[in-house]
């Protein structure tokens, strides 16, 4: 057995979590993003990466597996290899002729890598560390894990508009695959050095071990029971209304508000530059999420989840209505768009924070921490099946109608929350 090695956590939990965010960020975000600016219709580039949510979705089904091979450093240390490999992959191919398909396949093995690598970091979380230093990181590493959206959709999306400009090196301007490569694989050397320092500073837990006894067999049987309990909870029909009907309309903006602000005024965008975008939707917006997300912890731990369900259902689907103004009068004013996307992530992080509680709420009982995972799985198909469909329907209608439509599909969200509130206890999240 390897002795355990004391590290201060402080030099491990920062870089971990800020690993854990972004290849999500960059799977879900920063793709859009570049796919936009390779060309790709907003009907494929919608469909593509929403099928890139399915790690996600299916993540509970492999988690138990991750116990039983091998420890949960080992799993981080591997998974973080293999996400540097899919950034150099993507940087290598984006310039050639058959980019889709290549850079696809090495965005699916990130996904999988990311979502595998969420499993065994938030398992060494709890290993790693006492459950008072647990409490105290826990705001930390949610910090960092922001930090990385913030650099993924900010800061790199910057730098990429940047590189095709030709604002670093001028050998790059107006050499769109260029730019995004180097992109990419700067985000390689990256996790090349994160895999690198993460196997020589993460401690070795004595209780990260495998877990001997064990067979798949049981395991399996395990699983399935946790699974079938989850599905013998009360009120199960109103529980699937609103985990999967909470962000209809968001699950379709999200995969159009990047094309939108990049795309040329004669298609309805409002034809901003890359780095704009980085700088408006990936920091500012970020920012406002973060913002939004702490003022409902607060509100919450004040006065309860019931109190505050409903207009937190209203925060996140009304300010949608911004993106119909944008796109009806498509104004010049950059500081307008960027209040504009402010507001509307504030309202969305505000908002946002009811669909955790409910999970948290919907999970409590025996088998917590499974019953969370599969909500979280069915969180993230509600995101990937409307998302699929929102380049099609935006392409067919036009910017302007797309932004009605979303408008109309936040209406099922707010019916469900006003259905759930009467099934909460008032005394629910309350400090």
């Amino acid at each position: 057995m390897i002795k355990e090695k004391k590290t201060n956590p402080w030099a491990w939990i920062p870089t971990l979590y800020f690993a854990e965010g972004l290849p999500y960020v960059a799977v879900m975000t920063v793709a859009v993003i570049m796919y936009k600016r390779l060309g790709l219709s907003n009907t494929d580039i919608a469909l593509y990466t929403s099928w890139l949510y399915l790690p996600w979705v299916i993540k509970p089904l492999w988690s138990p597996f991750v116990d039983l091979i091998k420890t949960k450093r080992a799993w981080i240390v591997a998974m973080q290899g293999f996400i540097g490999a899919g950034f150099a992959g993507i940087a290598f191919f984006i310039p050639t002729d058959y980019y889709l398909q290549v850079t696809l396949a090495f965005f699916w093995l990130l996904a999988f890598s990311s979502a595998t690598h969420d499993i065994a970091a938030d398992g060494f979380y709890m290993l790693g560390l006492t459950s008072g230093e647990q409490s105290f990181f826990v705001g930390i590493r949610n910090i960092f894990y922001r930090f990385a959206s913030i650099f993924g959709q900010g800061v790199l999306v910057m730098f990429a508009g940047w590189m095709e400009t030709g604002a670093i090196f001028p050998s790059t301007a107006g050499k769109i695959s260029l730019a995004w490569s180097i992109t990419f694989y700067l985000l390689a050397a990256i996790f090349i050095g994160l895999t690198l320092y993460h196997k020589y500073i993460l401690p070795h837990p004595a209780s990260d071990a495998k877990r001997e006894g064990l067979s798949a067999k049981k395991l399996l049987e395990d699983f399935l029971l946790t699974f079938e309990s989850f599905f013998r909870k009360k009120n199960l029909g109103l529980m699937f209304f609103f985990l999967l009907t909470y962000r209809l309309g968001e699950s379709q903006l999200v995969k159009i508000t990047s094309p939108f602000l990049l795309d040329t005024a004669d298609k309805g965008g409002l034809a901003l530059p890359t780095a704009t975008v980085g700088m408006i939707y990936g920091t500012i917006g970020v920012i406002a999420l973060l913002l939004g997300g702490i003022l409902g912890g607060i509100v919450v731990s004040r006065h309860g989840f019931k109190q505050w369900i409903l207009p937190m259902a209203l925060a996140i689907n009304l300010p949608d209505l911004l993106y119909v103004y944008l796109a009806a009068a498509t104004p010049d004013s950059t500081w307008l768009i960027i209040m504009s996307v402010a507001i509307e992530q504030l309202g969305y992080g505000f908002g946002f924070t009811a669909y955790m509680l409910y999970l948290i709420y919907i999970a409590d009982g025996e088998h917590k921490t499974a019953h969370y995972a599969i909500g979280t799985g069915f969180m993230a198909l509600g995101m990937m099946l409307p998302g699929m469909v929102a380049g099609w329907i935006q392409e067919t209608i036009g910017y302007t109608n797309f932004f009605i439509w979303v408008c109309v599909c936040t209406i099922p969200g707010i019916v469900a929350a006003f259905m759930v509130r009467n099934k909460i206890d008032p005394e629910f999240g309350k400090k």
